[in-house]
């Protein structure tokens, strides 16, 4: 049941670049949508399930939330750099080596030389399916394009790595507190939508494409309330690691749905990188039922 739960994350959080590309709205106004959307899943949570809340809570999960903003906001202007088929999947495998590493090293939940064996190798098949389903050919078009829209390589790494920064940070403090999830949620979103309102209050217009990616909030509300929970069931290094399976949706539709143009060669990568994704998280769900 633990791991159904953390397979969640993969299906919700594997469509919010595709709800989000197709809703449309620039970096900021989809991570402002986002905040409002976590915000008012997360009332909606904690007027349901009434959690108990003291103030180490409300501090951590206030820190959590803005570290994620970081994160989201980075993720987002990556994807408008570097198109969603290519930049979730690069976000996903710089966060999977950080998240994995802190779970392993930090908070000792590999404890055998079995588990780090596995994990590492789980990790491997994780980070090499995420390159290569970014991969690009080197005898396709110098100047990758969608329609008339022009990438930017260099400048969207830029902004994956802050990104994973904001992101790898906003699950270590958690894990690190070892707080209630349910708990947690609510001042964790505040500090989402305080971050988004301080950084894009006079960058925003407050229209529709602000409103409508309140959606892409809901989804991400679902697979953050499920991976938090997880957590604390399998641990930070397989939980994360489960939830960025993701990329899979987000790859094939950022393809198949938003257009996103790959060459034959591409296509072969991209193929090849789903299925060692897959073998990794098949991994992973292994190594949970051993030990």
């Amino acid at each position: 049941m633990a791991l159904l739960v953390a397979l969640v994350p993969m299906f919700a959080w594997g469509s919010i670049g595709l709800v989000s590309g197709k809703l449309g709205g620039d970096a900021n106004q989809q991570t402002l949508g986002m905040t409002i959307g976590a915000f008012v899943f997360s009332l909606g949570i904690f007027f349901v399930m009434r959690p108990s809340i003291d103030l180490l809570t409300i501090i951590v999960g206030f820190i959590s939330g803005l570290f994620w903003f970081v994160g989201q906001n980075g993720q987002f202007h990556a994807m408008k750099a570097m198109g969603v088929s290519v930049g979730l999947p690069l976000s996903t495998g710089m966060q999977l080596m950080l998240n994995t590493i802190a779970g392993a090293v930090f908070f000792h939940e590999w404890r055998h030389g079995r588990d780090f064996i596995l994990g590492f190798l789980a990790l491997a098949l994780l980070v090499a399916g995420a390159y290569l389903t970014s991969r690009k050919d080197p005898n396709g078009k110098s100047e990758p394009e969608v329609g008339m829209k022009m990438y930017d390589f260099g400048k969207g790494f830029r902004f994956l790595f802050i990104s994973t920064i904001g992101y790898g940070l906003y699950t270590i403090i958690i894990t690190w507190a070892g707080l209630d999830p349910l708990a947690i949620i609510l001042p964790q979103s505040i500090g989402m939508l305080v971050g988004a309102l301080c950084f894009s209050a006079r960058k925003v217009a407050f229209d529709k494409y602000v409103w409508r990616n309140i959606t892409s909030g809901l989804l991400w509300g679902i697979g953050n309330i499920c991976m938090l929970l997880s957590i604390q069931t399998v641990g930070l290094a397989v939980g994360f690691s489960l939830s960025q399976m993701g990329i899979i949706i987000s790859t094939l539709g950022g393809i198949f749905l938003l257009g996103e143009h790959k060459t034959k060669k591409e296509m072969f990568y991209v193929i090849i990188g789903c299925l060692l994704v897959i073998f990794g998280g098949i991994l992973l769900g292994y190594m949970k039922a051993l030990s």
